[in-house]
């Protein structure tokens, strides 16, 4: 799997390099300074995924996806690659949890996209409250990630341009929560974690989320 996962990687930043200009370097940076932990980004459309995982090697890269992408043979080989780790939308949670904390304790990053579907436009789309229950019951840290400029893709390519495309990374943290929150606090939680990926974005960008200041945090530890 180790030389299956570098053949995919250099085969795909081949690729992704020749329909974009990705700048990555703060990305690689936050993953290269923290021990593996779970990474929060936003969701544009189908090029992050190539991008994320082909610029992240040999840094060990994994996510969560909905069950239904292994409908796709491209995507569940590409996937399965990574180690992804499937959820089904209706329930049964636990076992993604589980495996989510494995993956981390084996020292794979796991990415989750706390919008839970693309947005295509690139603005900032609503929250789920599932990565908030997620790192409180994995424990784990929280990266936040976000990259803008792939909304342009189709544009560009029509005029046989290379699309921008830049991450940026913002500062680990903790949710700082003891039990189970209830709705009031997970909503609270939710502005505070969105509006960490908020602040990275463009003011156009942001949607209905506000930048939060680290001391206007009331739920999160930052590392």
């Amino acid at each position: 799997m180790g030389f299956r996962r570098a053949a995919v990687s250099y085969a795909l930043r081949g690729v992704v390099n020749t329909l974009c200009k990705v700048e990555c370097s703060e990305y690689i940076q936050a993953l290269s300074k923290n021990e593996p932990l779970i990474v929060i980004m936003n969701h544009t459309n189908f090029l992050e995924v190539p991008i994320l995982v082909a610029h992240s090697y040999p840094i060990k890269v994994t996510g969560v996806a909905k069950t239904e992408t292994w409908d796709n043979p491209i995507f569940a080989f590409l996937f399965n690659t990574y180690r992804a780790i499937p959820i089904d939308r209706r329930g049964a949670f636990q076992d993604v949890f589980n495996r989510v904390r494995t993956a981390i304790h084996n020292g794979s990053f796991v990415c989750l996209f706390p919008e839970g579907t693309r947005s295509k436009n690139g603005i900032l789309g609503e929250g789920k409250a599932g990565i908030i229950l997620m790192a409180l019951e994995v424990g784990a840290p929280v990266l936040p990630v976000v990259h803008y400029g792939g909304e342009h893709i189709w544009e560009n390519m029509k005029h046989l341009r290379r699309t921008p495309f830049c991450f940026k990374a913002g500062r680990p943290f903790r949710i700082n929560y003891e039990g189970r929150p209830g709705r009031e606090a997970r909503s609270e939680i939710l502005g505070e974690v969105m509006g960490q990926m908020a602040k990275l974005l463009p003011e156009e960008m942001r949607g209905n989320y506000v930048p939060y200041n680290e001391d206007e945090c009331r739920y999160l530890d930052f590392l």
